[in-house]
């Protein structure tokens, strides 16, 4: 058990560089989606290995709001492209 976490902590690591070395935002939203699923896959194989089911419920947690966190800032950043394009086309008028 304890080589799987070592490899998952590897693989957290190669997340968080690809979150900050990514070149566009969309890569380090990539990056940090990838942090949320390695936290959660960690969690679960830390709650079986030990036989806490109740950690169970804050991996579930974690991966609802990492994923809505993931679609508010996505649709946030697809108005304020969509607004700009507007802008654009406006100024031409």
């Amino acid at each position: 058990m304890n080589i799987i976490l070592i490899v998952m902590l590897v693989f957290l690591l190669f997340s968080v560089l690809k979150s900050v070395i990514g070149p566009t935002f969309w890569d380090r939203m990539l990056g940090m989606n990838l942090i949320s699923t390695k936290v959660v896959l960690i969690i679960i194989i830390f709650a079986s290995s030990l036989g806490l089911e109740y950690l169970l419920d804050f991996a579930i947690i974690y991966a609802l709001t990492g994923f809505i966190c993931t679609i508010f800032i996505s649709s946030f950043i697809a108005e304020r492209i969509k607004a700009k394009k507007n802008e654009g086309e406006e100024d031409k008028k």
